[in-house]
């Protein structure tokens, strides 16, 4: 199971690189973007994992719990786990385990972008504004270096990818596709610059 991932549109940051200079300022409310966000209350999927040269199947676990932070847990068919993730509301973020291979302070870090961008950010981020294109609307959220971006059709009623940047490009695209009561089914999340890929396929329990 390999999910390439589409799109190496145009966008996000203004001002800051001639890719995305052509974007327009938009009107809206930036909190529509809720809609996309995964209802997490328990899911289950099938999960490949690329790491550079490590390749990780199994299942991921994500879970949200009774105080709202989401517990994600990744582990072979065996039962061995491979890392065990909390996400916390406002942003915190705790590792409970993680395996030595991985246990690297920028595999966590590109684990934990990777995953906080499918969680979808906090709502009413004051910074966070919209551009568009002549197809799309782009949903911008700058972090600290860089932006979230998820990019709908004009109508904003069809996310059709998300994406982590640096000041000056996309680095990492990503996908979540056919929601069934608010949970995707089929997540893919792919980087630009080195191999580091995840693909999630929804399992029913």
């Amino acid at each position: 199971m390999r999910y390439l991932l589409l799109s190496s549109c145009l966008f996000i940051l203004t001002g800051c690189s001639s890719v995305y200079k052509n974007l327009q300022p938009a009107t809206g409310d930036i909190n529509s973007i809720e809609k996309f966000r995964p209802d997490f209350k328990s899911a289950l999927y099938k999960a490949e994992i690329d790491v550079i040269t490590h390749h990780l199947s199994g299942l991921l676990l994500i879970k949200t719990l009774p105080d709202s932070s989401i517990r994600m847990v990744f582990s072979n068919e065996m039962g061995i786990k491979f890392f065990d993730f909390e996400f916390r509301p406002g942003g915190g973020f705790k590792v409970f385990y993680i395996v030595k291979q991985m246990n690297k302070k920028p595999v966590i870090k590109t684990l934990k972008k990777d995953f906080e961008l499918i969680l979808l950010p906090d709502k009413n981020e004051q910074a966070a504004y919209l551009r568009k294109d002549d197809h799309s609307l782009y949903y911008i959220f700058p972090k600290q270096k860089g932006s979230f971006c998820y990019i709908t059709n004009l109508d904003g009623t069809e996310m059709t990818t998300m994406e982590i940047s640096s000041p000056h490009k996309p680095i990492v695209n990503a996908i979540m596709k056919n929601y069934i009561n608010g949970i995707p089914d089929t997540i893919g999340i792919s980087h630009k610059n080195f191999t580091f890929n995840i693909g999630l396929k929804r399992i029913e329990r």
